[in-house]
């Protein structure tokens, strides 16, 4: 099929959802394909956190944490992200950030299964999973065993009476990979692992149900495609199954089954509070608040299916109209197999997205030479993606990397 720009526009005219781009604050002519890094700003987030910080914290003070409700907030926020990941009420707090809440993830999931002594990961995942998994082997206690498995379609024949927990990715952040959730937890459980999912490149992107899929422990970001903010924080699911006998490491007074009553022995909590530490910051809460407020009304199967739909264009195009440069797409090539970002190796990448983001489409790099797209259902039309691709085809046509400016490499790439 030879794709036109008028096509791209019919698209947009029939999307559904294509009206929400109006619940974000975007500069006029930018393409932003780095949702899966950062989102946009929503267009309520600043009042919301004018008005904590004039009138919640500038009036009320201290009384804000009960007349406000700041001391239930990580609770409340939890099942409205329980909302978009398929987890019912009191199994998700939003506190903290993904590293922390992940390796109160295993070390959870190490405590419950204690007479085993292997964790297993992908050595292909982002690495500060990778980092948390030996420092919470470290600390676990026991002598721990890492088993890094390579790709990713052959982890279940690692699963052993020795594995205590598997840490995955639901999709990984170079290949844009989907796993499946529901057969991999199955089979874990077969074999008596549990298993800890990264939801970072995954949540506000596709349809997540963790509790039909039996998930154990999940932890996620809320400053990607749920478009909490800069450094917002990050949030843990624990199945209810879990909750009587899970610890964390991390055991602060917001966890106490009662913390204003001061005790000097700790008690922990009924319920996923277990899974909370110390005092969270109440503005950057405010911030996911209004990130979740975006998705009121949504479907998010809808959402998946313009997900798949943009990164199927964005792949056809690069193949329609710019195949002559040795671009070679990473991601699976089923899209039901794909999460919502496509990555694409090229050898002066880098010096390529730095040029795009000059003329106003915003993607990422990693190393060692892929080129990052992300398609945010939310804020991201498909004419958009046709321009995007003209910019690319551009840059590749001018070979932007024989310009020195273009390969200066900034300490964020």
């Amino acid at each position: 099929m030879n794709i036109s720009k008028q096509d791209c526009i019919a698209w947009d005219q029939a999307d559904p959802l294509r009206d929400y781009r109006n619940r974000f604050i975007i500069e006029p002519g930018q393409i932003y394909l780095d949702g899966n890094s950062l989102g946009v700003l929503p267009a309520h987030t600043s009042k919301k956190i004018e008005n904590t910080i004039q009138y919640e914290w500038g009036v009320d003070l201290i009384k804000s944490w009960n007349k406000a409700g700041w001391f239930e907030l990580a609770g409340k926020l939890g099942d409205r992200m329980g909302e978009l990941v398929g987890a019912a009420p009191d199994q998700i707090v939003v506190c903290d950030n993904t590293t922390i809440n992940l390796f109160k993830a295993i070390h959870g999931a190490l405590g419950i299964n204690r007479q085993r002594n292997k964790i297993i990961a992908h050595k292909g995942d982002f690495p500060t999973d990778l980092y948390i998994i030996e420092g919470a082997a470290a600390n676990a206690g026991r002598e721990i065993q890492i088993e890094l498995v390579e790709g990713e379609t052959t982890i279940c024949d690692h699963f052993s009476d020795q594995v205590a927990v598997a840490i995955l990715s639901h999709v990984n952040y170079k290949t844009g990979a989907l796993m499946d959730m529901e057969e991999i937890t199955r089979r874990a459980h077969a074999a008596g692992v549990l298993v800890v999912w990264d939801l970072c490149h995954s949540a506000g992107a596709l349809a997540v149900e963790l509790d039909k899929c039996h998930v154990d422990f999940a932890v996620g970001c809320s400053y990607k495609y749920l478009n909490g903010g800069p450094g917002a924080p990050a949030f843990i699911y624990a199945a209810k199954q879990h909750h009587a006998t899970m610890t964390q490491p991390l055991s602060g007074w917001w966890s106490h089954a009662n913390p204003f009553d001061f005790s000097h022995q700790y008690v922990p909590a009924n319920g996923i509070k277990r899974m909370l530490s110390g005092t969270q910051p109440i503005l950057s809460l405010c911030g996911v608040s209004t990130g979740l407020d975006t998705f009121h009304g949504i479907q998010m199967d809808e959402v998946r299916k313009k997900s798949m739909a943009l990164c199927q264009l964005f792949i056809d195009l690069v193949t329609q109209r710019c195949g002559n440069y040795g671009l070679e797409i990473i991601d699976p090539i089923h899209a039901e197999q794909r999460g919502s970002h496509v990555s694409v190796a090229f050898e002066q990448g880098y010096s390529v997205v730095q040029a795009m983001i000059e003329q106003g489409v915003t993607g990422d790099f990693r190393a060692p030479n892929l080129m990052r797209f992300g398609f945010t259902p939310l804020y991201i039309g498909y004419e958009q993606v046709w321009n995007a691709i003209e910019v690319l085809g551009d840059c590749l046509q001018r070979e932007v990397w024989k310009d020195e400016k273009y390969d200066r490499r900034s300490l964020v790439t």
